[in-house]
């Protein structure tokens, strides 16, 4: 039983950092993804990065680009993001995912493996 664990959230004024931290799983083949993912409330699901997991290449939302870095420690079997420059507008909730088969563009799809989710607050 797969089980991921997100942890790092928190509240920060805006312009501030946070790191999320994803542990629990981790790939052994090059095809494989993982993702943060966040939701607000009253909007729909959105991604943020995803990253494949055998090469490192990444993708990012283009509202995130250059604020936030995704990476991982396959060592550790964790999966990062570091959030910089924070605004209001990326308070959500946070989820990590796993591919279990298919990625698309360094995003799982399909059937996947999701978090609880840690939730993020930035105030202006």
């Amino acid at each position: 039983q797969v089980q991921l664990v997100e942890s790092g959230g928190g509240s920060v004024q805006a312009g501030g950092p946070l790191r999320l931290s994803c542990t629990g799983f981790r790939h052994t083949t090059q095809s494989d993804c993982m993702a943060w993912f966040r939701q607000a409330p009253g909007k729909e699901r959105e991604t943020v990065a995803g990253i494949y997991t055998g090469s490192d290449t990444t993708t990012y939302a283009d509202s995130v680009k250059g604020r936030f870095a995704i990476s991982q420690d396959n060592a550790k079997k964790t999966l990062y993001l570091q959030m910089n420059s924070l605004k209001p507008e990326d308070t959500a909730m946070y989820y990590c995912a796993a591919s279990k088969s298919n990625c698309r563009n360094g995003y799982p799809v399909g059937d996947y493996y999701w978090g609880q989710g840690t939730q993020v607050t930035v105030s202006a």
